[in-house]
Formats: C-alpha cells, structure tokens, sequence
C-alpha cells in the first residue's frame, strides 16, 4: 500500500507496488470514465519552483480527470518566497491546506527535505540533475505497453547523460529487471555519472559516442535534450547541442520495431521528419504520463483499487 507515503525516487516503491501502479493504469486507459471522480473532494497543489510543461499540466489534468481540485504556483516568485519564505514553512503551510503536494525544484534534495516537514503525501516532480521519479513511472507505463515487457531489452540512452535526472532514474528502475542492457551514449563531456555505472556493473553496459553505430542494436532508444539550465558556458552548451541529432537517415539504420522516446521537451535532438515515423512514441509517451499520474494520485490518496 502506498496511501500516505511520500514519493521521492521511483526506488522507494518496491517492485510489486510498481507493477500495481502500472496495472491501475491500464485500467484507467481502459475505462476512463469510470474513475472521473475517484478522488472528488480531495484538493491537490502543484508547487513548481522551476518550469515544466508536460510534468505541471499533466498532473493537473490527472488530478481534474480523477475530479479532484488543483491550487499551486508556476513561479515562486509569485508567492511568498518572493519575501523571503522557506521552502520548510511553504510547504508546513500548504499542507494545512491540502491532501497531497507535488514539487518541482531545482535544488537537488528539496522534495526530500520537503517530505520530512510534510503532513501529507509528497509527490518529487523532479529535483535538479538528482530524480524525476513520476517521468520515470511514465517511461516505464510507455515501454510495457508498447513492447510488452519491462524485461530483456536493449536500451540507449542519447545525449546529456551527465545531467539527465529522467536517465539517470530509468536507469536506476531498470536495473530492478532481468536481462535490461544498457548502451550510453554521449560525448565524453556529458557521460552517465560513475556512480550510477558503479551500480550497474560493467557486464550491462557499453559506454559510445556513436549513435549510428549502436542504433542498430537496440529495442529502445530514449533520446534526451542537451539541457541549456544546467550549463554554466553558454559556449559549452552551444558547442554540444547540436551532437545529436536524430533523423530519417539514422532511422533506417535502426530496427522495424525499435520505439524512440524522449521526455521532452526537444530543442533539435530530433528531427521534425521523425514525428511520422511509426518507431517515434514520444507524444503517446506523454499521454501515458497523464495516466500514470491518475494512477499515482488516486493510490497515494488510497482511493485505487
């Protein structure tokens, strides 16, 4: 049971409640009708100190799709933190106000710390380069639904792999299922951090900085965006942008049931010409994060089945 708890990385669920939270979703894929208002009546704030489109909205439809209330901010400096409010009393406070908190910081470690002064359920909608626990929940509904399996894939994972949280918690998931290998790719400068290699093990990864040479062996690619917020240069960041870029040439060289993911948002990682390709899941990859979301919600409220 996960009613009451905080949600912090995806690794604070064990496997089984994963799989329950996954199986609620497809329920609700499948009769979304149904659960329109599961959770009516409860009120839900979305604290977001740093900008999102698909991880705000997505939460709010949930929550509104489920018939629950949405308060919150987009910019902290549209509420109390303007004057000088601590991230403890902001959320000491909300908690009086509401049955469930989701933050979204760019401080690594906020969500957690907002978790041990919290009354109500923290949802962490990603903190810095650290986790995005609800991206990864998505990442996962995506893979079963369309592969069928969380087990025995090829994953490569393009691009910012040093500051990437979205890759560096579906990588941490993954390793929790059999026979889920690993090809990063990168340039030398934005490599997986040696502690997340360290964790893996060296027998299931290869590290590159060739996609042409490794697209040709993969069940997933999951391409992500250099991040320009986390870059200290504006030289560096222009200097790497442009590394990688996916297009039709590349996708012939890659298998007839491969899928390409990507957690958005894109700069040019991806062309355009892609979007019709019937491999490209990115924006299906969006919607299932809106799903996985009502799941979430209506568990931590304990109103799922």
């Amino acid at each position: 049971m996960i009613k009451g708890r905080h949600l912090i990385e995806v690794n604070d669920f064990t496997l089984d409640e994963i799989e329950d939270l996954l199986n609620f979703a497809d329920r609700i894929i499948q009769n979304q009708a149904k659960y329109s208002e599961l959770c009516k009546g409860n009120l839900i704030a979305t604290l977001f100190y740093e900008p999102s489109t698909r991880t705000k909205f997505s939460f709010e439809s949930a929550a509104l799709r489920l018939g629950a209330q949405v308060i919150g901010f987009a910019d902290a400096m549209t509420s109390s933190v303007s004057k000088g409010e601590s991230l403890i009393d902001t959320i000491q406070t909300m908690a009086c106000y509401v049955d469930l908190i989701v933050i979204r910081h760019p401080k690594e470690g906020a969500p957690r710390l907002a978790s041990k002064y919290s009354q109500v359920p923290i949802i962490n909608g990603g903190d810095g380069g650290h986790h995005h626990p609800t991206q990864t929940l998505t990442d996962l509904l995506t893979i079963r639904s369309l592969k069928g399996t969380l087990s025995n894939l090829t994953i490569g994972l393009c691009g910012d792999l040093k500051f990437g949280r979205t890759t560096h918690s579906l990588t941490k998931t993954l390793l929790r299922y059999p026979n889920v290998n690993f090809i990063f790719i990168s340039p030398q400068e934005l490599k997986i951090p040696e502690y997340i290699k360290d964790e893996i093990g060296k027998e299931r990864y290869l590290e590159t900085d060739s996609l042409d040479n490794s697209i040709g062996d993969l069940d997933i690619l999951y391409m992500t965006r250099v991040q320009k917020e986390r870059f200290f240069s504006e030289e560096e960041y222009l200097r790497l942008k442009g590394y990688y870029i996916l297009d039709q040439r590349k996708m012939k060289m890659a298998r007839k049931d491969m899928i390409v993911m990507h957690p958005l948002p894109r700069v040019n990682e991806i062309a355009t010409e892609v979007d019709t390709d019937e491999r490209a899941v990115y924006f299906k990859q969006a919607r299932y994060g809106m799903y996985v979301r009502m799941s979430l919600i209506a568990k931590m409220l304990g109103k799922g089945e």
